[in-house]
């Protein structure tokens, strides 16, 4: 991928996100434009599509992405979980059926885990497949499916004899029904749906992995892709709303007096400046451990969502603070950021279950530094 791409891309819709917003969707056609510009599944190997582009190329164009419209940026996500889930675990027949079409546009896809009494903890699920001679045949209803409205296949997660399991549900067969949710705090342009599923007949080469690894495999690939993805363009966001009120604070008056002149004011922007440089660098750690494959990958990307999407929250909540009544309004990208913002702290991971991620791996990493310990007469050698 030309990394100039995703920056030329969002400058060409920055006019119009704010617009997006209000009407609460994004023109289908922008996933062609995506595609055609090489930025839908751009991680993907070119033998399915996509241009192998690095974990920091991906990360670089959420960035660009993010920092102008969350509801483009969680596009490009969705489209990406799918994808990565297809080329970790599909089959050889099922990433050449499904990934090209993803990564040319011709297919949008969701992920459906989310129900009524499965947020967080996705292993309480009650969607069912079973199966009927060569066909699966699936019942129950997702919640707060992002582009579930616009989506042509969904990554849904169901159980099937008792297991956890991934079936791919094209939205056109019989019993797929949609219904948008409007009037969401952010992401309003995502088309966010919830989706039932009334005895939907899938033939059985969608199924994604054997039943037993469609929470702890195929899920797990999809949202620690996702969680990249967010932080990146949470970062880019918390980078935003630095920039608009800078140049808010740089010319508004009180007065005779510039705000910029306040210390509190300065003070306030430094930490925001802090905030959101920390967050980028964090991101920049998570790109680097997945490029290397090693171990600390999962974590460090779970450490870099966490911290990217608080830095969003807050520097968009100081920024608003210090912009008044001029932040507030249905045009400003901060207002929107605002609201996008806090909702980023609960996808992909609510921030509590991070932390306690976090913390766990901290006593394990400590555990064994512990254990490995030796003494001798100058004392413990690690």
């Amino acid at each position: 991928m030309d990394e100039t791409a995703g920056a030329l891309f969002a400058d060409s819709v920055r006019p119009h996100a704010t617009s997006w917003d209000l009407a609460g969707e994004i023109p289908a056609g922008i996933v062609r434009d995506l595609a055609r510009a090489g930025l839908l599944a751009c991680d993907l190997p070119a033998r399915y599509g996509g241009d192998a582009s690095s974990p920091l190329a991906l990360g670089r164009l959420c960035a660009e992405l993010g920092g102008v419209c969350t509801s483009l940026r969680s596009l490009v996500t969705v489209q990406g979980m799918v994808a990565a889930s297809v080329l970790r675990w599909g089959t050889e027949e099922q990433r050449s059926r499904w990934l090209p079409a993803l990564a040319g546009g011709d297919l949008l896809a969701g992920f459906a885990a989310t129900e009524d009494g499965a947020g967080t903890e996705l292993s309480s699920v009650v969607s069912t497949v079973r199966r009927e001679g060569t066909a699966l045949v699936l019942d129950g209803r997702k919640r707060w499916v992002t582009f579930g409205g616009l989506a042509d296949v969904l990554l849904v997660l169901a159980r099937l004899d008792g297991h956890l399991a991934t079936v791919l549900v094209e939205t056109d067969r019989p019993g797929v029904a949609t219904e948008p949710v409007r009037g969401l705090l952010g992401l309003r342009a995502a088309h966010v749906s919830h989706v039932r599923f009334d005895s939907v007949r899938v033939p059985q080469e969608n199924q994604l992995a054997p039943a037993g690894f469609g929470l702890s495999h195929v899920t797990a690939t999809a949202l620690d892709h996702g969680r990249y993805t967010v932080a990146w363009g949470c970062a880019a966001m918390a980078a935003a709303c630095v920039d608009h009120v800078s140049a808010h604070t740089a010319a508004r008056r009180q007065g005779t007096v510039l705000l910029r002149d306040h210390q509190v004011v300065r003070a306030r922007l430094g930490r925001a400046v802090v905030a959101a440089s920390s967050a980028r660098e964090l991101c920049l750690r998570a790109a680097a451990s997945r490029q290397h494959g090693g171990p600390e990958a999962l974590m460090d990307t779970v450490i870099a969502k966490y911290a990217a999407a608080g830095a969003a929250a807050t520097v968009s909540q100081d920024a608003l603070q210090l912009m008044g009544a001029a932040g507030c309004t249905a045009d400003s990208p901060v207002e929107r950021f605002f609201r996008d913002a806090r909702i980023t702290q609960l996808i992909e991971g609510a921030e509590q279950v991070a932390e306690v991620r976090i913390g766990d791996h901290a006593l394990r990493e400590r555990a064994g530094r512990t254990a490995g310990d030796r003494v001798t007469a100058d004392g413990p050698v690690r």
